[in-house]
């Protein structure tokens, strides 16, 4: 399986809107993109059932697949994926969201994964985001949100990545409110992390790529 595991120091830090501006430099690229997030919760009720707001946001930058084959497994609470389940008498295992991110996939598919919550959130009663990660064996793409404490946090998370025997593909400082982009965490962190680090201005693209990402 070839693409990218979207995951981050944190939850609300921009991985969805990160994940989409990546898929759109993959289809530019030439390649054949389909994007996977398999569990969302805090879904809310819609005409035809539960609206995963962020998988339906990934379906529509990759125009590949059914928006229910991106995010199959919805859930009403906003908790973490394993107790938005239990509340709905669900039990969810790493087993099922493997699956469904390998569903309907082609060989020649360029997949783009977004986890949910941070990178050592709990996903499965089985398993964290790092655990389905591992399962997948796809290089990770941290976002940050570029505020106070982003180097902290993105040190933290990409040595536990390292810990976990995961390979890094890029980190990417997300400026997720207008005028909060902080210059020194970018040369900070270039010095320190051993990946490329990528900014990400307030609602533009994160440049450049480096194209080992889509390699």
């Amino acid at each position: 399986m070839h693409g990218l595991f979207i995951t981050a120091s944190d939850t609300g830090v921009g991985k969805t809107w990160c994940a989409t501006r990546l898929i759109h430099a993959a289809r530019q690229r030439g390649l054949a993109v389909q994007a996977r997030k398999p569990v969302e919760s805090g879904c809310a009720e819609g005409r035809d059932g539960l609206i995963a707001a962020d998988g339906e946001q990934l379906a529509r930058a990759a125009d590949s697949a059914p928006h229910r084959q991106v995010t199959p497994l919805r859930f009403r609470l906003a908790a973490a994926p394993d107790e938005a389940a239990r509340a709905e008498g669900r039990s969810l295992r790493l087993d099922e969201l493997e699956q469904a991110v390998r569903a309907g996939l082609d060989p020649d598919d360029f997949v783009i994964v977004e986890g949910a919550g941070g990178f050592y959130s709990p996903l499965a009663e089985d398993g964290l985001n790092a655990d389905l990660a591992r399962r997948l064996g796809l290089p990770l793409v941290i976002v940050v949100a570029d505020r106070l404490g982003a180097i902290n946090q993105a040190l933290l998370t990409c040595r536990a990545a390292r810990d976990e025997g995961l390979p890094l593909g890029a980190l990417i400082l997300n400026e997720t409110l207008p005028g909060e982009a902080r210059a020194q965490h970018l040369e900070a962190l270039r010095q320190r992390v051993g990946v490329d680090v990528l900014h990400c201005p307030h609602g533009g693209e994160p440049t450049p790529y480096p194209p080992s990402l889509f390699a």
